[in-house]
């Protein structure tokens, strides 16, 4: 069977989130750069892929998912639903839970600090001091509730890796491309735990990946 192909570029943290999982599940997959300098992403075949013209999107045959999330929810499904814990209605109640947390704390919190320290730069602005601080002092507050959560517990769900962690990595990676990493320092579980993750296989591999545009 073909590889699924996973549409977009590895300078964006929704493309590498889901190489994160797409590696973690033992999927086959190859990454179809999509040109934005061009508009390659609004084009009618990328939006067949993605309709709000956006990366990424996965082709699997004749199936297209978009949105990241999705994505990597597929990607477990299909090569390895452990990471979901499916079939377990409790402990993948958890996993969902940190899936969400994850998408609705910790995301919201540090998307703009990247934006404005990596990618404002890149577009000819200027980074936003107060805007970077407001949002480190949110994630100080995310933090604060992983640090007791992982003082418990090895990961997020419980003391099984989960797609709940791996949905970090990719955004965790880019914080460690600024001069803000330094803000795990106060929370000693959570360095631990992210540790671990970058001693996991799939996470060497998208770091490699991503080094090039950190």
């Amino acid at each position: 069977m073909a590889p699924m192909k996973l549409y977009g570029a590895t300078m964006s943290w929704n493309v590498t989130k889901c190489a994160v999982a797409l590696e973690e599940a033992g999927a086959e997959y190859e990454i179809v750069p999509i040109d934005f300098a061009t508009g390659e992403h609004k084009s009618p075949e990328h939006l067949a892929r993605n309709p709000f013209g956006q990366v990424p999107a996965l082709q699997d045959g004749d199936l297209y998912v978009f949105e990241s999330r999705a994505i990597c929810k597929y990607a477990c499904r299909k090569n390895k639903p452990e990471l979901l814990k499916e079939g377990d209605l409790k402990e993948a109640a958890i996993v969902d839970v940190w899936l969400e947390v994850e998408a609705h704390q910790y995301s919201p919190a540090l998307t703009p600090i990247l934006f404005q320290v990596l990618v404002k730069p890149m577009l000819g602005g200027t980074c936003d001091e107060k805007v970077v601080e407001e949002n480190l002092e949110k994630l100080k507050t995310v933090l604060a509730v992983y640090e007791a959560r992982l003082s418990k517990c090895k990961y997020l769900a419980g003391d099984f890796i989960s797609l709940a962690d791996l949905n970090h990595v990719s955004m965790t990676l880019c914080l460690f491309a600024t001069p803000h990493a330094s803000v795990l320092d106060a929370y000693p579980h959570v360095k631990a735990w992210w540790a671990g993750l970058m001693e996991r296989p799939s996470v060497q591999k998208v770091a490699a990946l991503m080094k090039p545009s950190a």
